[in-house]
């Protein structure tokens, strides 16, 4: 979203954005448009402070917000990624076994959890919306599906580990997108895409430490007669029910009721929100269902869940990655060390990815070269069997094939910003529906070391990629070419789908396409 100070032409025609040149390059950290364009509009708290002491006081508040918000986020996020992800690690300790599971039963264990996890996100997303507390009500989902987790250890069948997985989907349904949406509710569009990033780094250092955190409870196979399987399920649900405890104390609420901040800085953190959107939590009375059905009616929604579906298929590498990277041949506990490389890379390019997007504010082409080097590795895995060369296409495989997800996300807050009860549905609409790709795609991982049936499925998805996120791209830039023609016709078609008066007034545009 670009914003500009509404200037009035000989013929009154909306300019384009003052913030979008022709490279394109979005402002600096810690700063926001409107502080210059829009001095004199800000909020009553602020009207005594010169223009350096509110940009003084942004970069302050921006470095704040991040020391609070951020590591509990991304702790969270860790720990919900292992209690969603240590079923593929207790597949390597015995649970197989101990259970009776045959291949398909646990892809059924697996993908289940996306049945609970991926309806709940919707009414989840619209809740959170209501809340005064959004903080509290994450972590009160956290700190139970930590006990659910926990709960896992004591299942003696098939029939109650579907039992158990089901209602730890629906628990944690409330996780993800509901950070997503809390994160979009504090940041602006120049720092949204890193903290986005830092969240999928939290998600990547589950993945790494998971695996390696299961190695060792190998050791305890076998003590006061628990399984080591059992142990990881006991040990990992128990910290996520501590850690969220905790949590639930600190973690603040939304920008304009926050109790970490004094009365300037929560003028100035809603203010920050308003000056981009047009409006920012609290500020808004749309009734969920009018939020709910201006998300089905639009357009872009419908190329996003598309986007997304096609995206999270290939993200389904992460519920079978130690199976993928245990098909070389090695041991269970050097495969499980294996698992954490490519996860420490992928947090790195995380970071750079979302940097450069954030720094030059721009989305497309990242997106079609993470995707395009995810094909080029499939037909590596595909073809060769080159231990090496295996290896190497699964060091890089996590990065290029989740990556675009982050931008995804980023274009969801920021192309679906109005009003607030439509950006919620949107997130939550579009990891939802986009999930389901995890159900189906959970029983395509068989015949290792090739996989032929899941890589062959996951080339075809990214090539389709592409082409849908292209077109999405046209889609955009049409908007766009309208709202520059200054026609009150054309402009009236853009509102359509969710561009509001005070956006058109500020300049607003579709942007990183």
């Amino acid at each position: 979203m670009a914003l500009a100070p509404t200037v009035s032409s000989e013929d009154d025609k909306p300019k384009a954005p003052a913030s979008v040149s022709d490279d394109n390059v979005s402002a600096a950290e810690g700063q926001f448009d409107v502080v210059g364009a829009n001095f004199d509009a800000r909020p009553e708290a602020l009207q005594s402070l010169t223009r350096e002491e509110v940009q003084l006081m942004n970069k302050k508040l921006v470095r704040k917000i991040d020391l609070v918000i951020l590591p509990i986020i991304g702790l969270l996020y860790i720990l919900n990624y292992i209690d969603r992800q240590n079923l593929a690690a207790a597949k390597l300790q015995g649970i197989l076994e101990d259970l009776h599971l045959s291949t398909q039963q646990f892809a059924t264990a697996v993908s289940i959890l996306f049945v609970g996890y991926l309806p709940f996100q919707i009414p989840s997303n619209l809740l959170i919306t209501k809340i005064s507390r959004p903080g509290l009500y994450i972590c009160t989902a956290a700190l139970i599906w930590g006990g659910i987790s926990a709960a896992t250890a004591a299942v003696k069948s098939y029939q109650q580990l579907l039992a158990v997985r089901a209602i730890l989907g629906i628990v944690e349904a409330v996780f993800f997108p509901g950070a997503i949406y809390y994160l979009s509710a504090w940041y602006t569009k120049t720092e949204l895409g890193k903290r986005i990033a830092g969240l999928y780094i939290a998600q990547q250092v589950g993945n790494a430490f998971g695996g390696l955190f299961a190695a060792a409870i190998l050791g305890l196979d076998g003590i006061h007669d628990i399984a080591g399987w059992q142990w990881l399920f006991i040990i990992e649900g128990s910290a996520t029910v501590g850690i969220a405890g905790i949590c639930a104390f600190i973690m603040p609420e939304f920008p304009h009721n926050s109790r970490i901040l004094s009365e300037t800085e929560r003028a100035l953190a809603v203010w920050r929100i308003e000056s981009e959107a047009g409006a920012a939590e609290g500020t808004e009375n749309e009734t969920l269902v009018r939020g709910f059905a201006n998300a089905l009616s639009d357009p872009k929604l419908w190329f996003l869940i598309f986007c997304n579906l096609l995206s999270q298929a290939q993200g389904s590498i992460a519920n079978y990655f130690p199976t993928i990277v245990a098909s070389l041949g090695f041991n269970r506990t050097i495969s499980l060390l294996l698992t954490a490389p490519p996860y420490v890379l992928a947090g790195f390019v995380y970071y750079g990815l979302m940097f450069y997007s954030d720094r030059k504010n721009t989305a497309y082409p990242l997106i079609v070269g993470c995707i395009s080097l995810s094909i080029v590795l499939y037909i590596i895995l595909l073809t060769t069997q080159n231990i090496g060369a295996l290896y190497f296409s699964m060091l890089l495989l996590p990065f290029a094939s989740v990556g675009p997800q982050l931008l995804m996300y980023k274009t969801i807050n920021l192309h679906l910003a109005r009003p607030i009860a439509k950006r919620a549905v949107a997130s939550a609409l579009v990891n939802a529906l986009g999930g389901t790709s995890n159900i189906w795609a959970s029983y395509l991982y068989y015949a290792p070391p090739h996989f032929y049936a899941a890589f062959g499925t996951l080339a075809g998805a990214a090539a389709l990629f592409i082409a849908t996120i292209t077109l999405y791209r046209w889609f955009v830039r049409r908007e766009n070419k309208r709202l520059d023609s200054g026609d009150p016709v054309q402009i009236e078609k853009v509102k359509k789908g969710g561009v509001t008066d005070e956006m058109v007034q500020l300049g607003w545009r579709y942007e990183m396409y």
